[in-house]
């Protein structure tokens, strides 16, 4: 009686868990935005792990410097009468391809569109010289520039293009003492 029973149980249970699995993988699994600084030389290290869905309700909240309301307003100085804009739309109509590559005896400078991401690799070949890896997907640069001024970028459109965007290694910048990644995943924890 006792086996009679723990097999209907176990049958029930597997028939509960067959019904709830289409359910289960109906809905989609939150995104976390992760971010870590590693400062060898102070022996700091930060860590973040934010939902997406938190960053993008957060963002309109913060008005500070050039941050307000989920945009971040960029000086024209930085811009240096480039227009962003038409460079970017140029890129996004663009097939794959290495746009720049510079080497040079200390240093090697890559800009390239590929499987749709805009991707930037720089080396400093220096003595613990900097080594940036960049891999943005272009639905998140074109949500940057959406409903935006021309020296403005919008971080929340970006936030919510990157729900969409699956696993991504977004940022790496290193150097001799310092570490810093950025990416996207559905775990709420960094590895």
């Amino acid at each position: 009686m006792r086996k009679r029973l723990c097999g209907i149980v176990m049958v029930c249970i597997l028939a509960a868990m067959v019904g709830a699995a289409p359910a289960a993988m109906a809905a989609t699994a939150e995104r976390y935005l992760h971010i870590t600084v590693n400062d060898a030389t102070k022996g700091e290290s930060v860590n973040v792990n934010v939902p997406l869905s938190m960053a993008e309700k957060i963002l309109p909240t913060l008005n500070k410097g050039n941050l307000h309301n989920g945009h971040v307003t960029i000086g024209s100085t930085e811009m240096n009468d480039v227009d962003i804009r038409a460079l970017l739309d140029a890129l996004r109509t663009s097939p794959d391809n290495e746009f720049v590559t510079v080497k040079e005896k200390d240093q090697d400078v890559r800009v390239a569109k590929s499987n749709g991401n805009l991707v930037v690799h720089v080396r400093d070949g220096a003595k613990g010289g900097e080594k940036v890896d960049i891999t943005i997907p272009m639905k998140v640069v074109d949500a940057l520039l959406s409903n935006t001024k021309n020296n403005e970028l919008d971080i929340s459109a970006a936030i919510r293009a990157l729900s969409d965007a699956g696993d991504a290694l977004l940022i790496t910048v290193e150097d001799a003492s310092q570490h810093v990644r950025i990416w996207v995943d559905s775990k709420n924890a960094s590895e």
